[in-house]
């Protein structure tokens, strides 16, 4: 456990934030939610009410002070309003993801001790319905949706809960106002288990100063005028970036939350919002990118060059404008040409408000986050830990380097140890582990915390991050590589959607390939491919030969250890229901290892049988 110092701030926690905006922009949009086919709206006034309610419910219900509370749903404008009133009555709110099945939600409800759930519908009811026997603790689940329960374990609408056809009065608003006076900032306002990447999920938890400084902090970087407009949220709320950046510093900065219907509506929804900021991980900005060029590759010759064209421009004028900080002159009109031909027509597409993007969570390859920033929709790399609230570095648009995470946010304080790995210490780190003393001591160092990433620090304070500690591979030669920015290039391929490194302790490298379906299916009918299926299109010998020319492309300019020597391709895409990806689609190592360690060990036997056949020589 750590004690960081502190940092004087206008609010003493999140609910005493929103109270103070609520003042400021009472009749001015909140949130927006989509029903019916269309958004509907909650003022700042509006959604506040509901929060209260919502805590004169839970209190009603029998929730006592220091209470978890858990909410199972995906993003939707319940998700908030049950966590604002969850904090209003004192409780602490333990998000878990909506992809989670039962039995994962059932660790989280059980190590957290949680007595009452939240739920955004009948799936997630049933989840829980088939752990009963599981949770014998959970007394009462709230539905964000109406639906029947099974007496076994009783479930009320949210409506219900909160008593919506029943006003609050001046007295139950005083008194539930009255504790809200009394929340510390050093009192718990969440824990959250980490997403379990390797081993047992741990309970993260965070006090009101560790998410309102970081709230706080983020709106001083992107400026308040850049916090007045709508941001579409869509990457989960159980996710401390989008809780942090996309929700508390919305709120606290006047701006206006609208949900996504769900992940695979976020393009649709963006034309119908029209968003001003998004925040999201990389794999959103991988497919812009990919999206983008395969379109460019269907028109013809002219105007594909005059992308390229526009491309290299905007290559220059980013280069000298945001990076050097020089006046752009002659190359400033130039590029105000192309992007009149060009990018705003790319940029209409994202609904044509678009100021920038947030990103975080994994790493952005250099050339997408370039590319980004070329067609005007800048995106701000930063870095964080569910352990530090998240954010401690960010990029701003005069503060930035491509392939770097950005400098050190409010007080965050660094260092590199010994081996690289990169340790924080500041106002924004957590408190410790829930119910894991251990966990917590071996977490830090002398009060530093430790990251778990191997980093490097610049001479002008830019982090770049190399990659997780304990995923650096150690080959059977003892060269140590990062498979992530191997990953994050081989995506670039046009024929590759994902893609997975593995070689520890491994005389050579061997990957795991994802195809990008759309791409491999234009190819198979220019090659008149015959195929019953997708299963039978990857083991083609020409699709095949396809990606071991893709392979051999990507090798080039490489030393011989860091090259790959051998692939296999999958008839799908990894994802988080496959078991492959964390909700915030990051690579699931040890599970994808478990999951294809049959294919991986038989490219490895292969050469030992070789080997053998040939008297121990190749």
């Amino acid at each position: 456990m750590t004690q960081n110092k502190t940092k004087d701030l206008p609010f003493r926690s999140i609910p005493h934030m929103l109270q103070k905006s609520v003042e400021k922009f009472a009749d001015q949009p909140a949130v927006s939610y989509k029903k019916a086919g269309a958004y509907l709206t909650l003022n700042y006034q509006q959604f506040y009410t509901r929060a209260l309610m919502t805590a004169r419910g839970l209190r009603k219900a029998g929730m006592e002070t220091g209470d978890r509370v858990a909410i199972f749903s995906e993003n939707r404008s319940g998700w908030i309003i049950a966590d604002m009133g969850i904090q209003a009555a004192l409780g602490i709110s333990v998000p878990i993801y909506a992809t989670n099945t039962g039995s994962q939600a059932a660790y989280v409800i059980n190590h957290s001790g949680a007595k009452i759930i939240f739920v955004s519908d009948r799936l997630q009811y049933e989840k829980l319905l088939a752990v009963r026997d599981e949770i014998p603790q959970v007394e009462l689940v709230v539905s964000f949706e109406r639906f029947l329960g099974e007496k076994h374990l009783p479930v009320y609408t949210l409506y219900q809960l909160s008593e919506i056809s029943h006003p609050i009065t001046d007295d139950e608003k005083d008194e539930i106002e009255t504790l809200i006076s009394t929340i510390s900032p050093e009192d718990l306002i969440t824990i959250i288990y980490t997403s379990g990447t390797t081993g047992v999920p741990k309970g993260v938890m965070l006090t009101q100063h560790n998410m309102v400084i970081n709230a706080w902090d983020g709106v001083q970087c992107a400026g308040e005028e850049n916090m007045k407009g709508t941001f579409l949220s869509f990457l989960p709320l159980s996710h401390v970036l989008e809780r942090s950046a996309g929700y508390h510093a919305v709120l606290l900065g006047g701006g206006h939350i609208a949900f996504a219907e769900d992940v695979n509506k976020v393009v649709e929804n963006i034309v119908e919002v029209k968003p001003t900021a998004m925040i999201s991980v990389p794999r959103l900005f991988e497919k812009i990118y990919s999206r983008i060029y395969e379109n460019i590759h269907l028109q013809g010759p002219f105007k594909r060059q005059m992308f390229h064209d526009a491309v290299e421009i905007g290559r220059e004028y980013v280069l000298k404008k945001y990076i050097q900080g020089q006046p752009t002159g002659f190359l400033g009109a130039k590029y105000w040409l192309y992007d009149r031909l060009v990018f705003r027509k790319i940029r209409k597409r994202f609904g044509g408000n678009l100021k920038f993007f947030i990103s975080g969570g994994a790493p952005l390859d250099k050339t997408i986050n370039e590319f980004m920033w070329i067609i005007g929709l800048p995106v701000f790399e930063g870095y964080g830990l569910t352990e530090t609230s998240p954010a401690v570095t960010l990029n701003r648009l005069h503060e930035n380097r491509f392939g770097s995470v950005g400098k050190p946010l409010g007080d965050a304080e660094f260092k590199l140890a010994d081996d690289g790995e990169l340790l924080i210490k500041g106002s924004m780190v957590m408190r410790g582990y829930y119910r894991n003393e251990e966990a917590t001591t071996n977490a830090f160092e002398d009060d530093w915390f430790k990251t778990g990433d191997i980093a490097e620090i610049d001479d002008e304070g830019y982090i770049f991050i190399v990659d997780r500690k304990k995923e650096i591979i150690v080959t059977a030669g003892g060269k140590n590589i990062a498979p992530q920015p191997m990953e994050n290039r081989l995506k670039l391929d046009k024929y590759v959607s994902l893609a997975y490194i593995h070689g520890d302790k491994r005389p050579y490298l061997i990957a795991i390939l994802t195809p990008n379906l759309e791409r491999l299916i234009e190819f198979s009918r220019e090659m008149k491919i015959n195929y019953l299926g997708v299963d039978d299109l990857v083991a083609n010998d020409q699709v095949q030969q396809l990606f071991a020319d893709r392979i051999d492309l990507f090798n080039q300019n490489l030393p011989s250890y860091q090259t790959i020597k051998k692939f296999i391709v999958l008839p799908r895409e990894f994802s988080s229901q496959g078991g492959e990806l964390t909700p915030t689609m990051k690579l699931k190592r040890k599970a994808i290892y478990e999951m294809y360690q049959d294919k991986i060990e038989h490219l490895y036997l292969e050469d030992a049988q070789l080997q053998s056949e040939n008297g121990g020589t190749k």
